[in-house]
């Protein structure tokens, strides 16, 4: 099966007398959902022989002016279409600061504080109050344009930490693009 950019998953169906390809495809914000529920399934496998029930705990911290973005939503109806549900297996905490850093730290601590299972962060200035606040719980960022100069990811190919997350990388993917362009349509110029 051929890999394809921005390619979830793809699987084979009968198609009347042939097999056809099925190919799902999805927005970052889907790709996040996943990414942030791979790391809440990691944390829980380990404890999955004791008899408690455990309901991961999802934070989403912004500094916008008010409740629920729309990056929010999204990854709330992500997260529905993969079966979870707010109130019954899943509980979210969100947390806004109308704009002002210092409520956005303070959000960060009380976050840390109530123990939640991962901070979805809304922003370079949401992740950076939540990566001081917290060297243990995993932060999944919506948007960075350059996590290394931003001092998130120690590299790309190597970021250590508690931070991951969905990267722009414009400047740094610009060369590559314009390579594979240049094999794509050969005698570019």
């Amino acid at each position: 099966m051929n890999a394809h950019l921005g390619r979830v998953h793809g699987h084979r169906r009968p198609a009347g007398d042939q097999w056809q390809e099925v190919t799902a495809w999805r927005s970052p914000v889907a790709r996040l959902v996943t990414l942030i529920l791979a790391l809440l399934l990691v944390p829980l496998a380990s404890e999955a022989q004791q008899p408690r029930t455990i309901i991961p705990r999802i934070a989403y911290l912004s500094i916008s002016p008010g409740p629920c973005t729309a990056g929010c939503e999204g990854i709330v109806q992500g997260l529905r279409e993969l079966g979870y549900a707010e109130g019954t297996n899943l509980i979210m905490e969100y947390r806004w600061s109308a704009g002002s850093v210092d409520r956005l730290r303070e959000c960060a601590a009380e976050l840390v504080r109530l123990g939640v299972s991962v901070i979805v962060t809304g922003g370079p200035l949401a992740t950076r109050a939540a990566k001081d606040m917290t060297p243990m719980i995993p932060i999944v960022m919506a948007l960075d344009f350059d996590l290394v100069a931003d001092g998130f990811v120690a590299s790309l190919g190597r970021p250590g930490g508690n931070i991951t997350g969905v990267s722009a990388l414009t400047r740094d993917l610009s060369g590559k693009r314009l390579e594979l362009l240049k094999d794509l349509v050969p005698g570019l110029a």
